[in-house]
């Protein structure tokens, strides 16, 4: 099976970015892999890894280094729905934006979207019991 042990963000600033992540989400820095243009946080089963803008060279992709809008968006699954307003206000008092509020799904999940502090998306979920049909898909 394959798996997917990084997911990595370039960043303007990585020691902001991966601080942020730390300070809202508990994560931590695993300092064996810190280099001058790379910060990597584990998580539960994966880590992020934070690139300066210096590793668009680095991996060839000096032209791609503009390219605009979102591309990703990141989700944290985490153990209530108070988790997930908490964790809401958190990001916002950390500098994240709400891009909507907490709300339960079509499908059954309690969650929330918001933008860090380099309008990266993502979200903050809570999956709740029972399952969605299908046939709720256009309600």
């Amino acid at each position: 099976m394959t798996t997917m042990p990084y997911v990595n963000i370039f960043t303007k600033d990585i020691k902001k970015l991966s601080k942020f992540y730390i300070d809202v989400f508990g994560f931590e820095e695993d300092m064996s892999l810190r280099s001058p243009i790379f910060r990597g946080i584990r998580t539960s089963k994966s880590y992020f890894g934070f690139n300066a803008p210096e590793a668009y060279e680095l991996l060839n992709l000096s032209d791609k280094s503009n390219t605009k809008g979102i591309k990703f968006f990141l989700n944290f699954d985490v153990r209530s729905m108070k988790e997930v307003d908490r964790l809401v206000a958190l990001s916002v008092k950390r500098g994240a934006k709400i891009v909507k509020n907490p709300y339960r799904t079509y499908y059954n999940w309690y969650q929330a979207v918001l933008t860090d502090p380099e309008d990266n998306l993502f979200r903050i979920n809570k999956r709740l019991p029972g399952k969605w049909k299908s046939s709720d898909w256009n309600k």
